[in-house]
């Protein structure tokens, strides 16, 4: 399927989202901001799925556990899962409480102007991040896109600095916790089952309590950021559990320690079965991962489908409540159609754009294979729920990317040691092509076959010599990508507000 299809394809996407906002506010004086805001929502959801989604499979599909087109279709159904089953039915419509609702004054339109802007300008730039092959923060780019907006319509003075401070924070947190819990894990499987002599037996032990763990992290991870917005709804059915709005910590890590403990009884036998008819190879251990990684890919399409579907529809669902009250509300209901628009733009997105991230996140960084995705996938759950609890503001997408940058320092540091003998054995070389040389200068003209013989020689020598050169030059970890994405990274909120001051500016004058 060629570009140009593709892009059509979406557009009719986002056409047929429009042209059903448009039979819902028929008549409305203002009711075609309703319907720009649904294509922008559209757009900004299939953008999402084009970028963001990467970050849950890439792992997977890097290692050889799933194929591109399973990655894809799993995550288009637990992506969409989640958004419609438990994305919430209410949202702030002021994202992250960056903005004061001052800042708009009691004009309701310059609020759909600038939440129209802030996703048109979040839509933007991740389309822009993707094109580059860049993964950057979905959070930061619609957040970037409301501040954009709020400066425009109430000045530099409505912006909680301090909340931005935060966020600015987490351009260094996310990545570095990802990136040491990610190799911290790597290291316990290279040190608990590669290094021994019989990685079978060490297998049998270790990775029934590796998977444990993931099940547990996960179980946690998906209670606390899965269910918090269906929380409320499903305690009152069962009484028992905690009457809040959002789950507890506590009952959260009790159902991870209950998932955990059932993985660890229900696998050990079976793993145990499995490691017996097995090699006494690393290949025959990565098999052992396999299977945990497409679980652990669909968990975390869930929990991000639930959590971060916001990002798509939260502006769109502010816009509808804004035009249908005219008035400006601090938290709107997101209708279903909405909430539709954005589970289906997520999948829309990741079917047609998603795989050109996925590749970079899962082969493009570091070579990956299913142990060290198993330790990307699972820092990547615990990471978040360690970042959740101490009230850190931190990003999915740079705490992924983070434990991928992590696996491939790791790598590259335990092979330093290697780093000496290559670089003897290279200096060992060269004294070889610089004889050869010397014989050459030697040997007179009248000599020719001696001189052919030589030649050849130096020939097959030199490329020796480069061959050892480029094996001294490679990294484990591709260094270019990461100046790229970091880069990313820091710009995407300063683009994204930069671009939707653009656009608030535009539409404020077509509203005029």
């Amino acid at each position: 399927m060629n570009n140009v299809f593709k892009t059509i394809l979406g557009a009719v996407f986002a056409v047929a989202v429009g042209a059903y906002a448009q039979t819902l506010i028929a008549g409305h004086a203002h009711g075609g901001f309703l319907v720009l805001a649904a294509v922008f929502g559209a757009y900004m959801a299939m953008n999402i799925g084009a970028n963001d989604v990467a970050n849950n499979v890439g792992p997977a599909v890097g290692s050889g556990a799933l194929s591109m087109t399973g990655a894809v279709i799993l995550a288009a159904i637990f992506e969409a899962s989640g958004s419609l089953i438990a994305g919430g039915d209410v949202v702030g419509t002021i994202k992250k409480g960056i903005i004061a609702p001052s800042a708009f004054g009691a004009d309701p339109m310059i609020f759909v102007y600038a939440m129209s802007a802030a996703l048109l300008a979040a839509a933007l730039w991740l389309n822009l991040a993707t094109w580059f092959k860049a993964p950057v923060s979905t959070t930061h780019s619609i957040v970037g896109g409301v501040v954009g907006a709020g400066i425009a319509a109430g000045g530099f003075g409505i912006v909680a600095w301090g909340t931005m401070g935060k966020i600015v924070a987490s351009w260094v947190i996310s990545p570095v916790l990802g990136g040491v819990i990610a190799a911290f894990f790597l290291y316990t499987i290279k040190q608990t089952i590669l290094a021994k002599e019989d990685m079978r037996m060490a297998a049998k032990k270790v990775v029934p309590i590796l998977v444990a763990i993931m099940t547990g992290a996960f179980v946690t991870y998906l209670t606390l950021k899965g269910l918090k917005h269906v929380w409320h709804d499903i305690a009152s059915v069962l009484s028992f559990l905690p009457q809040t709005k959002k789950p507890p910590f506590s009952v959260a890590l009790i159902f991870g320690l209950i998932g955990g403990v059932i993985a660890y009884l229900w696998l050990r036998p079976r793993i145990a079965r499995k490691v017996e008819h097995s090699e006494n190879t690393r290949e025959a251990i990565n098999l052992l991962f396999a299977v945990p990684l497409i679980f652990s890919a669909a968990l975390l399409s869930f929990a991000h489908g639930a959590n971060d579907v916001a990002n798509a529809v939260g502006p769109l669902a502010a816009v509808n409540d804004a035009l249908t009250h005219m008035a400006i509300s601090t938290k709107a209901a997101i209708p279903l159609w909405v909430m539709a628009t954005g589970g289906l733009g997520i999948a829309v997105g990741l079917a047609l754009f998603g795989p050109r991230l996925i590749r970079t996140v899962g082969s493009e960084i570091t070579e990956l294979d299913p142990m060290r995705a198993f330790s990307i996938m699972l820092a990547a759950a615990i990471t978040v729920i360690i970042a959740s609890q101490l009230g850190l503001p931190v990003s999915s997408t740079h705490i992924a990317v983070g434990a991928v940058f992590g696996v491939g320092f790791l790598r590259e540091w335990l092979d330093s040691k290697h780093m000496k003998e290559r670089q003897n054995e290279l200096h060992a070389e060269v004294e070889k092509y610089d004889a050869i040389k010397a014989y050459l200068n030697k040997t007179p003209d009248s000599d020719a076959a001696r001189k052919l013989e030589l030649l050849t020689q130096q020939k097959a020598q030199k490329k020796v010599v480069k061959k050892i050169k480029k094996k001294l030059r490679e990294n484990y970890i591709k260094r270019g990508m990461i100046k790229k994405i970091i880069t990313a990274w820091v710009v995407t909120v300063p683009v994204a507000a930069i671009l939707s001051a653009v656009i608030f500016y535009v539409l404020k004058g077509l509203g005029a």
